[in-house]
């Protein structure tokens, strides 16, 4: 059974279980919906990993007895595909249709329902768990989440030791702070009579920006100036293998960066759904000095 942290909610409250809930997302997600009252559950591999005023179950998505326990009693769930093939979501797939929750899906805002062939291998997963949600007859509300803000906090040991940032560079796209697709998410994850939509929703922050817009502004809340090396895709390669990052991530990392189109796409829909427009990288960089430094 579920243990429980921190505070009880109303056993009226809706209950809802989040996964990647000790990620950068996850974290605000669950934070947002224990202020709404909601009663929530973490899926979590560790216990010492869960938050404060949520339940647990120890576990992962690829688990599908873990699955089945935490899906007791829950209205709507949260789900973050962590890999990077869909092949394992199918039993994950079943335990939710046999549950029949709402299903709240964070997906890319580069897919394109349009191309024959999905850019690189992120964006190719995040179209396959769509197909699947749908197909199973879920009816999943789909947010398509352009580049998170947080993402930046990847750079901070290079921040610390010097003026410049360097890594696979990536086509320009609105970025996102991933509070604001929290807030988005936490809408959608208490509105039980769907009158927000099911998307897909695609939530952007308010300016296109590329990995070197990103650091010169990161630069500026630092009072620094900092710049941006885009490092050829073998170099990149070998860099991020000797950092320790796994193979199959280095490859789908290096293919984005050499494939995925740039986006202008700017919308309106964190606003629609979170009741204000979403805020600027900017703001996101001077609200997080403090990690860089």
């Amino acid at each position: 059974m579920p243990d429980t942290e921190g505070p009880t909610a109303s056993p009226h409250s809706p209950s809802i279980l989040v996964t990647g809930a000790t990620g950068n997302l996850g974290r605000e997600i669950v934070a947002r919906l224990a202020v709404r009252g909601a009663r929530v559950r973490c899926l979590t591999r560790e216990r010492g990993a869960a938050r404060p005023g949520a339940e647990w179950v120890a576990g992962d998505l690829t688990d599908p007895g873990a699955v089945r326990r935490a899906l007791v009693g829950i209205d709507a769930v949260f789900v973050i595909w962590p890999l990077l093939t869909s092949a394992p979501a199918h039993a994950l797939i079943a335990e939710l249709a046999a549950a029949a929750p709402r299903v709240v899906y964070l997906s890319s805002s580069a897919v394109d329902d349009e191309a024959a062939e999905q850019s690189d291998p992120i964006v190719r997963v995040h179209a396959e768990m769509e197909a699947l949600l749908h197909d199973a007859g879920l009816r999943p509300v789909v947010l398509r989440s352009d580049t998170l803000a947080s993402n930046a906090r990847g750079w901070a040991s290079q921040v610390r030791a010097g003026d410049v940032v360097s890594g696979p560079d990536m086509a320009p796209t609105a970025v996102v702070d991933e509070r604001d697709v929290a807030d988005a998410a936490v809408a959608v994850l208490l509105d039980d009579r769907g009158r927000l939509g099911a998307g897909p929703h695609v939530l952007t922050g308010p300016e296109v920006l590329g990995r070197a817009g990103q650091v010169a502004r990161l630069g500026a809340a630092l009072g620094r100036d900092l710049r941006f090396v885009a490092l050829a895709p073998g170099l990149a390669r070998s860099r991020m293998l000797a950092d320790g990052r796994p193979e199959p991530l280095v490859e789908a990392l290096v293919a984005a960066s050499e494939r995925r189109p740039a986006s202008r796409r700017v919308t309106d829909h964190v606003e629609r759904l979170a009741g204000r427009p979403a805020g600027t990288f900017a703001r996101w960089a001077l609200e997080h000095t403090a990690e860089f430094r």
